[in-house]
């Protein structure tokens, strides 16, 4: 049974999300102060964080900031707030999904089991390493090393990684990476590969001005280039 924690100041939305999760096979606790999480993170062990933005004690952003370095499950962001900006920021923070209030149970049901789906253990049967210069990516651990050093990317990061690494030297459709990484068709205003792309090459040493390494092919997707990892 999936452990989720939901956190939300809003009691009675709370409880019908706890109540809808719990028919569907889901242990569920509420936790309504921000300030509270991080503590309640480390006693219950969540395999899912549900997260609104505006709580008391400590907002959203604050939560996701303090808790990203230890919990390295998915957190879902469920929020009034529907503006770009917060989007992005949410998802900079380390946030791997951000659904807008208010949402169809059945539509946050889904989002969930995609994430989690997602944090599932590769089969042993499938390519699980790639190398390309320096660039080492280990599917099974889920660890990419760059000149020896390890570099953390989240869940979501990781996947984006390791479906360019694949299609290494082939331009990958913006709308091949929503429906096999983010999990659903592109509507053409979402920003979460943005986002990724470019925390990728700040992360990768790419340049982000003009990238080398990870290229965005304008109108189309981007492209990996394998022989860009020698230094």
């Amino acid at each position: 049974m999936s452990k989720v924690l939901l956190v939300e100041d809003d009691q009675r939305l709370a409880e019908l999300v706890q109540s809808y999760l719990k028919q569907h096979g889901f242990e569920v606790e509420i936790q309504g102060n921000g300030s509270a999480v991080a503590e309640h993170c480390g006693r219950f062990k969540p395999d899912l964080i549900i997260l609104d933005l505006m709580l008391p004690g400590l907002d959203g952003y604050g939560v996701c900031r303090q808790i990203r370095p230890r919990f390295t499950g998915p957190i879902l962001m469920l929020t009034a707030k529907q503006s770009d900006i917060d989007q992005v920021l949410g998802l900079e923070l380390g946030a791997d999904d951000y659904v807008i209030k208010p949402v169809e149970p059945r539509v946050l049901l889904a989002r969930i089991h995609a994430l989690l789906r997602r944090h599932q253990p590769v089969e042993p049967d499938h390519q699980y390493e790639l190398s390309f210069g320096n660039l080492q990516l280990k599917r099974r651990a889920r660890e990419v090393f760059l000149t020896g050093d390890r570099v953390e990317l989240t869940s979501y990061e990781f996947d984006l990684l390791w479906m360019l690494a694949q299609h290494a030297g082939q331009t990958v459709r913006r709308e091949e990476i929503h429906q096999q990484v983010i999990g659903r068709p592109y509507d053409g205003l979402d920003r979460s590969v943005d986002v990724r792309i470019s925390h990728l090459r700040k992360k990768l040493n790419d340049n982000t001005e003009t990238p080398f390494r990870i290229k965005t092919v304008w109108g189309k997707g981007y492209l990996f280039v394998a022989d860009a990892w020698a230094n």
